[in-house]
């Protein structure tokens, strides 16, 4: 058996996973990120890597963006202030004595769902998770494409409505400032609406409030207006939605598919497939295992 770590560190938590390479997960823990101290938070994760009595053969890792992919580095990322241009993988890689790749998270979400989930047997499968935020993965036959910079699938802060709602230090009217979890909460609040999460103001949309409603039709109206752009410029197999807005609001997918079949080419529709994602909120954890046995050229199989 073989034994990869997959780390993801979030702007709250980081999670660190013992992953064998029939994808189970062998050991898990979870503790709170240290927003302003990056080396703090990898001796958290190198007392944890210590406790493992398994050979190791290299680590997945995932941190918000932007992120640098080609050097390693942590460029930006709002929700961690401390980390900005810290050099991540060279230090993992000191401090752990082993090979370290670094990915965003929705990255390795998506090659976890063209390997072994939703997107299984298709050579090109886009990945987006609408969560807390929105994010962006291109595989193709099992390979996440990043861009001449590392900065392929940021569709974050994709401009849908100029001028449209801001969302943080986002541009007013992008996509995740309308579509995100985040966004739907706080239009809502906006309105006066209190409401904890999207789920809460989808409720309220489907008892006919008409202020939810708008704020509904917006996020699965823009959301598939960027999917049928995508559509448009790499013509995916598949299309596979993750994150917690997408899974969890019944008929928030099929709404989805059914807007962009609308806004595409006939010729197009035919083949548009949109589908949720099978590995469920955690699948960027599998994918930074998947991504480690990947680079070694060790065959894995999903149990």
């Amino acid at each position: 058996m073989k034994y990869a770590l997959s780390i993801d560190i979030g702007g709250t938590n980081t999670r660190v996973s013992l992953i064998d390479n029939t994808l189970n997960v062998v050991a898990y823990e979870s503790f709170t990120t240290e927003a302003q101290d990056p080396l703090l938070t990898l001796e958290k994760i190198e007392n944890i890597i210590a406790s493992y009595d398994k050979e190791i053969i290299g680590a997945g890792v995932s941190c918000p963006g932007p992120l640098d992919l080609k050097q390693g580095i942590i460029l930006s990322p709002p929700n961690l202030p401390g980390w900005h241009g810290f050099e991540l993988v060279k230090e993992m890689r000191n401090r752990f004595n082993m090979e370290v790749y670094l990915e965003n998270d929705a990255n390795l979400a998506g090659l976890a769902e063209a390997a072994v989930g939703a997107g299984k047997s298709h050579g090109t499968v886009q990945y987006l998770t609408i969560s807390t935020g929105v994010g962006g993965g291109f595989v193709i036959n099992g390979e996440i494409f990043q861009g001449s910079q590392g900065f392929a699938q940021e569709i974050a802060n994709v401009i849908l409505v100029p001028g449209g709602f801001k969302l943080g230090e986002l541009q007013a009217g992008s996509l995740e400032s309308i579509a995100s979890g985040t966004a739907i909460v706080a239009r809502a609040r906006e309105k006066g609406i209190k409401a904890l999460h999207a789920g809460e103001v989808n409720d309220l949309a489907q008892l006919n409030n008409a202020i939810c409603i708008e704020i509904m039709e917006d996020a699965k109206e823009y959301l598939a207006n960027a999917i049928a752009t995508i559509y448009a410029f790499l013509d995916p197999e598949i299309v596979v939605l993750g994150g917690s807005v997408a899974l969890k609001i019944d008929g928030f997918i099929e709404d989805v598919e059914n807007r962009v079949k609308s806004k595409v080419y006939p010729v197009v529709a035919k083949h548009v497939k949109i589908r949720k994602a099978l590995l469920g909120e955690d699948n960027g954890i599998i994918g930074g295992a998947i991504l480690a046995f990947n680079k070694k050229e060790i065959d894995y199989v999903n149990s």
